[in-house]
């Protein structure tokens, strides 16, 4: 079980099409708080347990977060439309939801252009829903020169060796914002915050 007051750590979770159907009520019965969960990847590929993880999140009170897996030798706009059609279709955005660009492939190219793909990508989606997105990545991919340009947009951190709360921040952040501490056998993250912090950070209809 999980608490709000756990060392001022709120708990989450993320999944993908790998963990297949998701007990969301159990989940949020021991604490999980937020969650992301894959919606896209690429200019046309779509998770087919999106809809059913946004809508079940939702009805067991997460805080509701969408992810995209970038494959920076696309077309950064398209990608972008394709996130967001995805999100529409299933329902769209509500206040407080998170969006977020899993940046940790190159596809070969080098590190200036897969980070222009990634500021392309977040300035699009910053400005068509308000939201800043989080940029999910690894310590050295970061620190290859994959994610130059990204410091304004909050860190989601995958450090899995690190202790909860506590990872090792690449350049060119300075802080985390959510830290990815274990990977087995779910993804589990924390938050430095309380759910109202969070979801400040997501979409206003105003």
């Amino acid at each position: 079980m999980y608490s709000d007051r756990d060392n001022g750590l709120l708990h989450g979770i993320d999944v993908s099409n790998w963990q297949g159907s998701v007990d969301w009520a159990e989940h949020a019965r021991k604490g999980v708080a937020f969650a992301f969960v894959k919606a896209t990847e690429g200019g046309d590929w779509t998770d087919h347990w999106f809809a059913r993880n946004w809508d079940r999140m939702r009805a067991n009170w997460i805080v509701c977060g969408a992810y995209h897996f970038a494959r920076p030798k696309g077309d950064p706009e398209e990608q972008a439309r394709h996130f967001l059609g995805t999100i529409r279709a299933s329902g769209g955005l509500r206040r407080g939801d998170l969006l977020a660009l899993d940046l940790e492939t190159d596809d070969g190219l080098r590190p200036d252009r897969v980070a222009r793909f990634a500021r392309y990508w977040c300035g699009i989606v910053e400005r068509r829903t308000g939201v800043r997105p989080f940029v999910y990545t690894f310590q050295n991919f970061a620190e290859d020169g994959n994610c130059a340009g990204l410091s304004d947009y909050p860190l989601w951190i995958a450090s899995p060796h690190r202790p909860r709360g506590r990872p090792v921040v690449p350049r060119p952040w300075h802080d985390w914002t959510i830290h990815q501490h274990a990977n087995s056998p779910i993804d589990r993250n924390v938050f430095r915050g309380g759910r109202k912090r969070l979801t400040r950070m997501g979409f206003d209809p105003r």
